[in-house]
Formats: structure tokens, C-alpha cells, sequence
């Protein structure tokens, strides 16, 4: 009997050793699985490769321009990864905060700020530092609203200053603790089908064959310096170099911000358009040649000027520009180039690729030329 306790003793000994050892494996194992889940990356490679192809297909770098990122870390609100695209120039270097979801499905290129709630007086407050707007502007943030971002709410703010308004959306992440201050995207809609889709040349002013296999559509301040260069090459150099090969369709997008009579040109542009139409671009050219000699005072003057240059009615054209009638149509370009989410002028898209600010005519040509190539 003693002999049967003892053996029993024994094997209920050694089935309690194989458990204990059975446990104590198996937590090794679930540590060591959880230590390789701390120690990963949280977004992985072929992720941050697809956001460099992404930022350099929509803002149109070239390939000469080297990109790199940082590793990815968890941002202080949950909903979002953080990291810094290295843009190297070769001259000049700059580095652009970026923000992932976790879903890995929006990129955000620009600023998250941590709020500690979303109310209108915190969300001015914020943008009133960051942009350092002076205290006599006044700020007037609108209600949060629903938007095409699942993760986000968007808002109108309103800058006032003296009577005269500006507007600027802004979104707000979906647990009110970050103001989003900048441009948020889709990581998997194709730039260049979005522009192809956004875009409308139907009844728009042109240079060039109306039939030619490519497009370039040009969004441009017509106060803007840069802006003049770039229409000069256009108008003097590419198009005739692409003889029935390329148009240039014309959009009018001018900075009210900075521009005090960028506007008032654009609408007198477009009225040309409808009185003249044969006299849209060289009347475009003479606004860009003289842009060193309008002011604010002078504009209109000067702008019916031009059209007399150019046997454009001088009566049709004061009469539209005064009743400011092309304005919808100004507006409707205004809205075009936000939804591309342009931040500059002049940007322009040829068949839908992207090219920001004024390259240099070789990187034009060569972008053009490929494009020829791909419409073959």
C-alpha cells in the first residue's frame, strides 16, 4: 500500500515538473513574440517607399532630387504615426514633418498640432502663433463639419482684416486632440489619374492645337514673377518647339493673400476672353511684361489700356471688368486648383504629371517628351 502511495506521489511530482516546465516555455515564447512586436517597425518598408513615390509624384520632384525617411514612430495621438521626409536638393536640403494613419491609408504632409480639446478659441489660438497673425486680424473658426477624410473634421477659418475676408480650411482629427495643419491625401489614388479627373479644359482659353495628344494646363497669378517667366517660355519656346503637339490651357489662380490686384487682372483677362477670344494670350503677355508697372491704383486703367492695344472693345471690356462678370469662372478655377491641393503658383500638370514652380527648360522638355512618348 505504501509502495502504491509512493509511486503515485512520484508521477503526480513529475506531471506537475512537465507543467511547470510546459508554462515556463511557453511564456518564454509569447515574450519573445512580444518583444519582436515592440522591437518592429510599426510601418514597414515597402510602406515608406510607396509615401516617397507618392510625394514625389505629387509635388513633381524631380528624379534628381534624393528622398529619404526617417523611421517611423508612434505619434502622441494614437491615430498616427509620425516621421521626416529628407528632401536633398543638392544645394539646399529641407525636412518635412509627415504623418501616417494607422490604418495606413492617409498621409498627412505638414503639421499635427496636440490640442487639449477642439474648441473655436484653442483652434484659433493655434493658428493665430503658427502663422503669426497679428493681433488686429481677426479669426473666426466655423463649425466642425463632416469631410471627404474619414478620421477628420474640417472647418472654415476666416481671417478679417478691415472688411476685407479670407478663407482657409483646416481639419481637426476625429478625437478632437489635433489641429492638422496642412494637406492630407489618399496614399492609394494615382496623382495623376486624380488630376486628369479634376481637371476641366472644355471652353477654357488655349495656346496651341486643340487636338494635340498633350495637355498642359497651367495654373498661374498674374502678378506672380515667376509666373511671367513661365508663360514666356511657353508661349515663345515650347509650343512652338511641339507644333501640334502641345496646347496650354490657361487657369487663372491668383493670390489674394499676398497679390492686391492679381484678381481684378484675371477678371479682365477672362473678359478678353469673351469679347476677343483670338486676344487672350498676347493680352495675357502684355499683364505679365507690364507686371512691374500696375499697382493697385493703376490696374484698371492700364488693363483697358491693353485691350485698346489689341482692338479689343473698350466699352464691352469696362463693362464686364467693372460688373466683375468672369468672377464664377475665376472662382471655379480657384476651387479646381484647391481640390489638387495647389499651394503655389505657377503649378502646372502635363497630362495629369505635376510640375511645380519654373524647372529649367531642359526638365520641361524632357517631361514633355516623355509624355509624347506615353501617348504613342
Amino acid at each position: 500500500m505504501r509502495k502504491r502511495h509512493r509511486s503515485l506521489l512520484v508521477v503526480l511530482v513529475l506531471a506537475y515538473v512537465l507543467v511547470l516546465a510546459y508554462v515556463l516555455v511557453l511564456a518564454a515564447v509569447l515574450h519573445a513574440r512580444a518583444a519582436r512586436t515592440e522591437s518592429a517597425a510599426p510601418v514597414s518598408t515597402a510602406t515608406s517607399d510607396r509615401v516617397l513615390r507618392y510625394i514625389r509624384e505629387r509635388f513633381g520632384l524631380a528624379d534628381t532630387v534624393k528622398l529619404t525617411i526617417n523611421s517611423w514612430q508612434p505619434f502622441s495621438d494614437p491615430a498616427f504615426y509620425e516621421a521626416a521626409v529628407n528632401v536633398d536638393y543638392g544645394k539646399e536640403k529641407k525636412t518635412q514633418p509627415v504623418y501616417l494613419t494607422r490604418n495606413q491609408e492617409y498621409l498627412v504632409v505638414g503639421k499635427l498640432v496636440p490640442m487639449t480639446s477642439a474648441g473655436k478659441e484653442e483652434i484659433s489660438k493655434n493658428i493665430r502663433q503658427l502663422f503669426k497673425v497679428p493681433e488686429n486680424i481677426g479669426i473666426t473658426v466655423g463649425p466642425l463639419r463632416k469631410s471627404a477624410y474619414p478620421t477628420l473634421y474640417a472647418t472654415t477659418v476666416s481671417l478679417d482684416q478691415a472688411g476685407k475676408k479670407q478663407t482657409q480650411e483646416f481639419y481637426v482629427t476625429a478625437d478632437h486632440r489635433c489641429l492638422v495643419v496642412g494637406n492630407v491625401f489618399k496614399l492609394g489614388v494615382d496623382p495623376r489619374a486624380e488630376a486628369l479627373r479634376t481637371i476641366s479644359v472644355r471652353n477654357q482659353p488655349f495656346q496651341g492645337a486643340a487636338g494635340a495628344p498633350v495637355t498642359i494646363v497651367e495654373y498661374a497669378d498674374l502678378e506672380c514673377p515667376m509666373c511671367a517667366r513661365l508663360h514666356e517660355f511657353l508661349e515663345k519656346k515650347l509650343v512652338p518647339r511641339y507644333a501640334g503637339k502641345v496646347r496650354v490651357v490657361f487657369k487663372e489662380f491668383p493670390l489674394v493673400q499676398i497679390h492686391d490686384w492679381s484678381t481684378t487682372a484675371a477678371i479682365a483677362n477672362e473678359c478678353v476672353y469673351r469679347i476677343k477670344p483670338e486676344a487672350y494670350v498676347p493680352y495675357r503677355s502684355l499683364i505679365f511684361q507690364s507686371q512691374a508697372a500696375i499697382n493697385a491704383t493703376n490696374v484698371r486703367d492700364m488693363l483697358l489700356a491693353f485691350g485698346d492695344q489689341l482692338g479689343v472693345d473698350h466699352m464691352q471690356l469696362a463693362g464686364c471688368l467693372d460688373a466683375k462678370s468672369t468672377l464664377p469662372q475665376i472662382d471655379q478655377d480657384l476651387k479646381e486648383g484647391k481640390q489638387l491641393n495647389i499651394l503655389s503658383t505657377p503649378t502646372s500638370f502635363v497630362n495629369g504629371r505635376i510640375i511645380v514652380g519654373m524647372p529649367s527648360e531642359d526638365l520641361f522638355y524632357k517631361t514633355v517628351d516623355e509624355v509624347l512618348a506615353d501617348a504613342k
